[in-house]
């Protein structure tokens, strides 16, 4: 690429982040670190009806969490800002005015009651819905009296008619439109702030945007952007429109259907690693059967070239499966503030366990869970003592000669000095030659009788864990509860 890449995420602040955006925001950053470029986050905040209070600082939040970290942006700065777009209002209006000049936009002081009744003539006609250049043929005067006496008005867009606009997208190859299609946009709203149509084509421009990267539904809305940039005489970027998430049934990913914030997901513990290595997934592959992606691989095999048309399907069951397989290959240290977290939503005291302690409850669960709170719900053992004995395994695993067998267990895990995992092992070994018993009749009784349940890690793991003395109570208090 002979060009240094600058590309923007822009959000409206309206809320959480969608995991569209997300992907969004995603394709974008990879695109730029692939290729040395800049990656640029603007906030795009001129719909004030839809502004939601603390969305933005969300917004910033929420892509640090995910290491989508920006070179330019409203809290860093940089050289093409304000970042924010409300706070570039002088900037639109300039621009709206240069337009008024050479006739690519015109005044529009129609009353809302006049462009309804258009509206419903238009729909009894069957014709498209749009404007109908009444305020195109005012004269100066009448422009200056109605501007003179403060008459609301917009500024639109004068679209030339039966022009076809050609797009050359990189992911959807070249796409026409004929301009008789093309409604003449609103630039400037009445309120005095611009739409997204006029705001993101002069700040693309301004902040020297190289590719504009950004969802599908953004594809109508390219020909009327491509006919600014020709308006204003502006080299175009290169376009690049991703595909639609898709749920299973193949519509189109909604809240009514399911969680679709990333915050959502951050909330019920998917790590950031897997959360990211799933939606990269969503309409790009590098080619191969690989699944399984670190950000920094990620970055290196990232091609705009290698992005589907067809729209992605979001699939929760592959991505809780990245989840496990994340959480399998962390270290156990770096898992450790993920379970204090869940310590702290729990009903135990995260304070009580050490660091050490819970290295080795984590070590000891990573292959067994999805989530790191599931190390909490799958394995309550390792936090709070025993007070429920699973029913079933007690009939199946539990006789009249348990107790016996366990007591002598218990005498053999007594002489143990800090013991190990090998050396718990080794004693339940003696025990049962000197017993003449096969293993089964007391490492399933054992088991029960330290955790209340008939599966889990290897007992040993569990014994190591709670401990020699913690071992021989949970074994005497067993004995006397079942028996």
């Amino acid at each position: 690429m002979n060009i240094t890449p600058r590309v923007r995420f822009a959000p409206s602040p309206t809320g959480y982040l969608h995991v569209g955006g997300l992907r969004t925001a995603l394709f974008n950053f990879l695109f730029a670190r692939h290729h040395d470029g800049k990656f640029i986050l603007r906030i795009e905040d001129t719909d004030r009806n839809r502004f939601v209070d603390g969305a933005v600082e969300n917004l910033i939040s929420t892509l640090h969490w995910t290491g989508l970290d920006y070179d330019e942006g409203p809290d860093k700065g940089g050289d093409y800002g304000p970042y924010i777009q409300s706070k570039r209002l002088d900037i639109y209006r300039t621009h709206a005015q240069e337009l008024i000049k050479k006739d690519k936009a015109y005044y529009c002081f129609c009353s809302p009651e006049r462009l309804s009744m258009l509206r419903q003539e238009q729909k009894h006609t069957k014709d498209q819905a749009k404007y109908d250049k009444f305020c195109l043929n005012l004269t100066p005067e009448e422009i200056q009296k109605n501007l003179s006496a403060l008459k609301p008005y917009v500024i639109r867009l004068n679209v030339p008619q039966n022009q076809i606009i050609e797009i050359d997208d990189v992911i959807r190859g070249r796409v026409e439109f004929n301009s008789e299609t093309l409604d003449d946009q609103v630039l400037i709203k009445s309120d005095g702030y611009p739409t997204y149509h006029l705001a993101n084509v002069v700040d693309d421009h301004l902040m020297k945007i190289t590719h504009v990267i950004r969802g599908e539904e953004w594809l109508s809305s390219t020909p009327k952007h491509i006919l600014l940039y020709d308006f204003f005489g502006w080299n175009r970027p290169v376009f690049a429109h991703l595909p639609l998430l898709l749920n299973p049934d193949r519509s189109k990913l909604s809240k009514r259907q399911g969680d679709v914030a990333v915050e959502d997901y951050r909330a019920k513990g998917y790590l950031k690693e897997a959360l990211i290595n799933f939606v990269a997934l969503l309409g790009w592959n590098a080619g191969d059967d690989k699944e399984f992606y670190y950000m920094n691989e990620l970055i290196e095999k990232f091609s705009l070239a290698s992005v589907n048309k067809a729209g992605a399907i979001f699939n929760t069951e592959k991505l809780n499966w990245l989840n496990a397989e994340h959480i399998r290959n962390k270290n156990s240290v770096e898992l450790l503030p993920e379970l204090r977290s869940a310590l702290k939503n729990s009903v135990y005291d995260e304070s009580f366990f050490s660091d050490e302690y819970l290295t080795k409850v984590i070590d000891s669960m990573k292959e067994r869970i999805t989530f790191v709170s599931e190390v909490i719900t799958k394995s309550p053992y390792f936090f709070a003592e025993i007070e429920n004995y699973d029913p079933d395994v007690i009939k199946k695993r539990w006789t009249v000669e348990t107790p016996v067998y366990l007591s002598k267990l218990s005498e053999e895990f007594s002489l143990l000095n800090n013991p190990g995992k090998e050396d718990f092992e080794n004693a339940l070994k003696k025990t049962t030659e000197n017993l003449n018993l096969g293993i089964g009749k007391l490492i399933h009784p054992l088991r029960l009788a330290v955790s209340g349940m008939g599966a889990g890690p290897g007992v040993y793991d569990i014994l190591f864990i709670i401990g020699k003395e913690k071992t021989i109570d949970r074994i005497k208090k067993a004995i006397e509860k079942l028996s």
